[in-house]
């Protein structure tokens, strides 16, 4: 799979000030609807916000994937946000979190879905990746790293 099926640049967020759960999920939802013609914020953060409320996507080391299932898309799309100060996200470590990728997914994909999940904790359970996007200073940079993060993962030292 490559990132680039999921996201694009104009939905990347890098240092958001966000202060709450809440409120990032509400950032995602705008993100995830951007580009995305008969999506509004609203239905994509009804579907974020009920899969939360099932169980935290808090993975934990900062990390977490909030996801969904949202009929009207025919694709998956993608939207990361990098948050300034870490919020309280329920995670399993109960660490704050401060990397967010957010996914919506068709109602038909099945085990897209669960591949596409597979894929982005690998990619945020590498921790090394982690601090590289933590270090970013922008969302262009953000994006090209999450973009690379497959080769530089496979080339040797």
């Amino acid at each position: 799979m490559n990132i680039t099926d999921l996201i694009t640049r104009e939905r990347i967020v890098c240092d958001s000030e966000v202060t709450s759960k809440k409120r990032v999920i509400e950032v995602l939802s705008e993100l995830l609807a951007t580009g995305q013609a008969d999506l509004t914020p609203r239905l994509i953060f009804d579907s974020l916000i009920g899969r939360e409320r099932l169980g935290s996507t808090g993975l934990g080391h900062g990390v977490a994937l909030p996801h969904g299932r949202f009929n009207p898309i025919q694709q998956a799309i993608g939207a990361f946000i990098k948050i300034g100060k870490g919020v309280d996200f329920d995670a399993i470590d109960r660490e704050p979190v401060d990397l967010v990728f957010g996914l919506l997914v068709p109602d038909h994909y099945t085990d897209e879905h669960l591949k596409i999940l597979a894929h982005l904790a690998e990619m945020f359970s590498d921790r090394s990746f982690c601090q590289q996007l933590r270090d970013s200073d922008s969302d262009q940079t953000l994006f090209e790293r999450l973009r690379d993060w497959r080769v530089a993962a496979t080339m040797p030292p």
